[in-house]
């Protein structure tokens, strides 16, 4: 049962639903958090543990944490300035401890399991090519759905309660709730305690306007995954497993196809998430704002996998940035070498930090170190352009702000943008700058000119329902960038416009979805990350 079957949306979560409205309000909660994990416990059995270990862990350096805290405010009135001072540092001490324990056994779960074959397979590399043969055990248990999604959602719980922005959640089951919901559990959106769990412990009453907007917002997530994504699949599959075989053309539109997949079966997951969450009631995290509308890459990530990227910035970026080190290293930079660099050194050394997590959040191979890095290097150039770049607009009279150059922009991060969904998609790095050089080198039409094209694992009839799914979306992210939210207005407006466009979505989904004999499924992308 995943989130595109129809057996999730008209089984499980209208079971649920109705569950939830037979429930008295104060109730609510609970229905919520048993149909989470018998979602969560149908898709991985016995690894359900796994996610209850990180939640009891989670839950109860938590509450240390705040207790330590109300000590030294019971406390610290009965203490002398110098006698405070030591007690605080020492009630410092202990909650550093304990989110050190906390962080280590949510993030050294998902580490071992995650990556334990990764390193052991490198160590075994490096001893082969000393001559040393060594058998290291690989692990043969299988990676939880969603762990990459929960360990980031604790480790930014456990983190939030040491810097005092809430108290410990003094409810496990409430806290469960929190990491286990079951719309974002696989996927994301990536929740902040404060923000999502007040939403869940509320019971909500039915309502005519979030129920026709969940499900609004669910049928628009299984029109971009079944009828673009899953069908676009088959083309990028195609052309990927047998890349030496195709020109520059082909290729080119293989990447294009991938990026066009990618963003279908994320952002069309997580408005089938989105929407769910939205018919109880619950508005989860924004996880995309029409990325593919940025000028810059830099901005791109700010519109991608949002609640990831604020993830890092907030947890990672800020505190490397803004550490003791980093604030030395930037006086030292401003006294030798100007404010520019003694501003730019810090941010480059906590950049580099953010797009290594973030390369190796995504996987354990080095495409992903890889992919980071090139992300990394691009923004990191784009930050070292910008002053000159500036100044040379103020010199010239050139209008950054023109039309005509927002669209060189736009379409200068669409390819740069291919290039990383290459890389990202690529078997190994090796194979990544390969399919990168045949364009160069091997160019020509004879393969599109002689309809070839048309047959990579699909027909014609393929490329045109795909072609027409993405002018449909392209529009509706036109409108919304514009500030037309196409489908607010269309479940706030009349009765009649409502049900055509539910049954618009429905139609198109079941004649067209790529699902039956002669398709094959295909699963989430991010779900295994």
């Amino acid at each position: 049962m995943t989130y595109t079957s129809y057996l999730y949306f008209f089984v499980f979560v209208g079971i649920v639903f109705l569950i939830y409205l037979m429930v008295p309000l104060k109730r609510r909660w609970l229905v919520l958090l048993g149909a989470s994990y018998v979602f969560y416990g149908f898709l991985n059995g016995i690894m359900t543990l796994f996610l209850m270990a990180a939640t009891v862990s989670t839950f109860v350096f938590g509450k240390q944490i705040t207790k330590q805290q109300q000590l030294f405010q019971a406390k610290k009135k009965e203490l002398s300035k110098e006698e405070k001072k030591t007690f605080k540092a020492e009630i410092t001490q202990r909650k550093k401890l304990f989110v050190a324990f906390a962080v280590v056994i949510n993030l050294g779960i998902l580490v071992y399991l995650k990556y334990y074959n990764f390193f052991a397979g490198q160590i075994g590399s490096i001893f082969s090519l000393c001559g040393v043969s060594v058998h290291v055990p690989l692990l043969r248990l299988a990676l939880p759905l969603g762990i990459s999604y929960y360990t980031l959602q604790s480790i930014g719980y456990i983190i939030d309660v040491y810097r005092g922005k809430y108290a410990a959640e003094t409810n496990l089951a409430k806290l469960a709730l929190f990491l286990s919901f079951f719309p974002q559990m696989t996927e994301g959106p990536i929740g902040r305690y404060n923000e999502l769990t007040p939403q869940l412990i509320e019971g909500h009453r039915y309502s005519n306007e979030n129920f026709t907007g969940g499900v609004t917002l669910m049928l628009w997530g299984f029109f971009k995954k079944l009828v673009i994504s899953d069908r676009a699949s088959f083309i990028v599959g195609s052309v990927f497993d047998n890349y030496q075989i195709h020109t520059g053309p082909v290729i080119i539109i293989a990447v294009v196809m991938y990026t066009i997949q990618l963003y279908t079966d994320f952002s069309g997951c997580i408005d089938i998430m989105t929407g769910c969450a939205k018919m109880f009631g619950i508005e989860l995290a924004p996880n995309f704002r029409q990325p593919f509308f940025s000028k810059s890459v830099a901005e791109f990530w700010r519109r991608w996998h949002i609640t990831l990227g604020t993830w890092f910035k907030d947890y990672v970026f800020y505190p490397v940035s803004l550490s003791a080190p980093f604030l030395k290293l930037s006086k030292s930079a401003q006294k030798h070498f100007g404010k520019f660099l003694a501003g730019f050194i810090p941010s480059a050394a906590a950049l580099f930090v953010v797009w290594m997590c973030t390369g190796i959040w995504h996987g354990a191979a080095w495409k992903y170190v890889v992919y980071g890095l090139y992300y990394f290097l691009i923004i990191l150039l784009g930050m070292l352009v910008e002053p000159l770049a500036v100044r040379i607009c103020e010199k010239t009279g050139f209008n950054r702000k023109g039309k005509l150059w927002s669209c060189v922009c736009i379409v200068r991060t669409f390819i740069l943008v291919n290039i990383g969904m290459m890389l990202f998609r690529a078997d190994y790095v090796g194979d990544f700058f390969r399919m990168l050089a045949i364009p160069f080198r091997n160019w020509n039409f004879e393969e599109i000119m002689n309809s070839g094209v048309f047959y990579l694992g699909t027909d014609k009839h393929d490329f045109l329902v795909i072609a027409i799914g993405v002018i449909i979306m392209w529009i509706v992210a036109l409108l919304k960038e514009k500030g037309h939210n196409v489908l607010s207005r269309i479940t706030t407006g009349k009765l009649p416009l409502k049900w055509a466009v539910m049954i618009g979505l429905i139609v198109s989904c079941v004649v067209f979805g790529a699902y039956g004999i002669d398709y094959g499924v295909v699963d989430n992308i991010y779900a295994q990350f």
